[in-house]
């Protein structure tokens, strides 16, 4: 049997990590290569000291970042705990008076990964990848203003970092939920050295999404616009109907009473049994009986020094 046959077609179960550089492309060429041989040194030094073979680790290179594969002989907790804090120590000593200090971003996952000759391919890789690529993570690396974050699956968080173990601190972990092109994963962030950082309750609206608000904020003012103009031409009638009320010359100029109580020649049992229009006092007095002398009216000017 062609045992490279079968490895081809069989999938290893390991553990992936993908590693990215912050905003790689604001480097020029020169200082990208300087780059990249810091992220080279960062990484093979952890390995060195939490003590992983080489021939353990498959490494792909990304040009702004490295694609990893440990296989699975080497105990996952000795990753996730001794080597994450070399790869933090070893970014801090390779930033030290640096202006623009390298930042890393790093995803990953545990699942079947399928090796080729040239390099690794398989949904655990997708996911490793995705994580360290996700918004949020950029987010937090510049929010915090640290040199490195850690983003693992739920699945690596359930079996592996809530149990602890040494420099794991379930504790110093957050979590979120992502929308990946795979649809929605939970995942967990840490940022080495540091309590469990405080996640956005939103994350960012795409580019096209913000036009689309703001589209759409135009024509809700329109909206308003529309319901003002109304309101005011309402207010304006109103004033208008009260104008006139108060230009009416007097009980002459309103409509009269047979009139207001006859439609189309017809007379209408509920109509109003009389109009005024009023300028200062009325007094309507209708059926009374006065026992003693009646004054009606205000007494004015000398009028109320008077006496009888």
């Amino acid at each position: 049997m062609d045992h490279d046959a079968m490895d081809l077609a069989e999938a290893r179960y390991e553990l992936v990590i993908s590693v990215d550089a912050r905003r790689s492309g604001e480097y020029d060429d020169v200082d990208k290569q300087r780059m990249r041989e810091r992220i080279y040194r960062v990484l093979e030094a952890a390995f060195t000291h939490a003590k992983v073979a080489r021939d353990a680790v498959h490494m792909e290179d990304r040009g702004d970042g490295v694609l990893l594969s440990v296989a699975g002989r080497i105990a996952v907790t000795r990753l996730l705990g001794l080597w994450m804090v070399e790869v933090h120590e070893n970014l801090r000593d390779e930033n030290r008076g640096l202006s623009v200090p390298l930042g890393l971003r790093v995803g990953m996952h545990v699942g079947p990964v399928r090796h080729d000759g040239r390099g690794i391919s398989g949904r655990a890789v997708d996911l490793a990848c995705r994580l360290a690529d996700s918004p949020l993570a950029r987010r937090l690396l510049d929010a915090e203003r640290a040199d490195l974050v850690l983003v693992t699956s739920q699945s690596l968080y359930e079996d592996v970092v809530s149990s602890g173990g040494k420099f794991i601190e379930p504790a110093h972990y957050s979590s979120a939920r992502l929308e990946l092109k795979e649809g929605g994963v939970t995942a967990w962030f840490h940022l080495p050295g540091r309590p469990a950082p405080e996640i956005p309750t939103a994350a960012p609206a795409a580019p096209d999404a913000d036009r689309a608000d703001d589209v759409d904020d135009v024509d809700d003012v329109d909206d308003v616009d529309d319901v003002d103009d109304v309101d005011d031409a309402r207010d304006a009638r109103d004033v208008s109907d009260a104008r006139g009320a108060d230009d009416a010359g007097g009980v002459d100029d309103a409509p009269d009473v047979d009139d207001a109580r006859r439609v189309d020649g017809e007379d209408r049992a509920d109509a109003p049994r009389a109009h005024y229009t009023v300028h200062g006092d009325m007094s309507q007095h209708s059926d009374n009986v006065y026992q003693q002398p009646v004054h009606i009216g205000r007494i004015t000017g000398d009028a109320g020094r008077r006496k009888g």
